[in-house]
């Protein structure tokens, strides 16, 4: 097992990490709408979404994958009512190719953000 670090993306805020490489499966820690500096994107639901797709974005390259590489995706939305709004900017990062999704509305998330993505995917295994 290996853990990932990047700069590009949020620290961890608890006794996790961005993510760990078992065989050729990346698992990453679910991703909120922090900027590296570790500031809350303010704004809506879609201006959310965006950055959380930036932190995995760097968390995946750090592991030696991509979003062409997820396998599946686990999406914590704060209100269901933000679905369709959170699902276009989704969209905008996965067209062609779209792994499995699990969708799911919670009480709460970490820094009262809006919406948290983790996500799985196949590792290059050369990267480590």
């Amino acid at each position: 097992m290996r853990t990932v670090h990047t700069n590009q993306a949020p620290q961890a805020i608890g006794p996790y990490s961005q993510g760990v490489i078992v065989n050729n499966l990346f698992y990453s820690s679910g991703q909120i709408a922090l900027t590296p500096e570790g500031e809350m994107v303010q704004g809506d639901i879609k201006a959310q979404t965006h950055q959380v797709f930036k932190n995995l974005q760097a968390v995946l390259e750090a592991a030696g994958a991509s979003l062409n590489t997820v396998v599946k995706t686990t999406v914590f939305l704060k209100d269901m009512n933000d679905f369709a709004a959170m699902n276009e900017v989704y969209g905008q990062y996965f067209n062609e190719h779209k792994p499995a999704r699990s969708c799911v509305e919670v009480a709460r998330l970490p820094k009262d953000a809006l919406v948290e993505i983790e996500v799985i995917a196949l590792v290059n295994r050369e990267t480590f």
